[in-house]
């Protein structure tokens, strides 16, 4: 089984408490709210939102992704540090065993948040994946996420 480790980081103009409760805390009720073209719903299906928490979200007809689930390894409310790994979908079974996520939000100076995000991929047997291809359309797909999210609370800084 090969690996593939990537690391990026995402600007947010929203503090990092914020930015983490949204994300991490608050994901089954407000990404369906904010994205709604794309997310069709998400729920826990097992677990009480802590560690070993299973998460299924469902996306939008006619995407290529249909539903996702996500086990929830670790989550540090004190420490802004959240990880799960994606454990099932409908894209990539017959080449990805699964794909770890591990996010930590830091604060900025003008008051908003890095979420700094290593993605390692787990790649099944001799299978092959585009490492650029996941770097450019994953990336642009979450940088796309936390700009909704950043615009949501713009325009509802009381949310």
């Amino acid at each position: 089984m090969g690996v593939i480790t990537l690391e990026n980081e995402f600007a947010v103009a929203v503090a990092p408490a914020k930015l983490f409760k949204a994300y991490c805390l608050e994901t089954d009720t407000l990404l369906p709210k904010i994205l709604p073209e794309h997310i069709k719903s998400s729920e826990i299906i097992e677990g009480n939102g802590g560690p070993g928490t299973i998460r299924k979200i469902t996306f939008a007809e006619g995407k290529d992704l249909s539903y996702a689930k996500q086990k929830i390894e670790a989550i540090d409310e004190e420490n802004l540090t959240y990880s799960f790994s994606l454990i099932e979908a409908n894209v990539w079974k017959d080449a990805v065993e699964k794909v770890t996520y591990e996010h930590k939000f830091v604060p900025t100076p003008e008051g908003g948040s890095i979420c700094k995000r290593t993605s390692t991929y787990y790649i099944k047997g001799d299978a092959e994946i585009n490492k650029d291809q996941i770097k450019d359309v994953y990336g642009k797909k979450t940088a796309g996420l936390f700009k909704a999210v950043e615009a949501y609370f713009v325009a509802n800084p009381d949310a």
